[in-house]
């Protein structure tokens, strides 16, 4: 059967944070899971890297693993911090900035 979660071992505790690395002025993303209704991906931003202002075609919800971040939803400005979440409607342009470095799952769900 084909693994629906890619990418990380299957029935065995793993600590999460530790599966994707930081690296020096660069975003590094690991893909989880790509359907037509879901997506997961793991990323790591060093300080000041961030993704521009877009929008997406479903809900995407920001964990933050550790570190800072500020998104900003619609203008409005939002930090956050190790252990808090934010969703980003759809079709409501966000941006993303590392204010320290910081790991996030993000998890877009859309219409499959």
């Amino acid at each position: 059967m084909e693994k629906l979660i890619k990418n990380l071992e299957h029935s065995q505790k793993l600590p999460l944070v530790e599966q994707v690395s930081y690296e020096t002025g660069k975003v590094v993303s690991l893909t989880l899971a790509q359907r037509p209704g879901v997506g997961m991906t793991l990323f790591a931003f060093d300080t000041g890297e961030g993704v521009s202002t877009h929008a997406a075609p479903g809900d995407a919800m920001a964990y933050i693993l550790e570190g800072d971040a500020m998104i900003v939803i619609d203008g409005t400005e939002h930090r956050l911090t190790s252990g808090e979440v934010i969703i980003m409607p759809a079709g409501i342009p966000h941006s993303v900035k590392a204010i320290t470095p910081f790991k996030m799952l993000l998890t877009v769900v859309k219409e499959g």
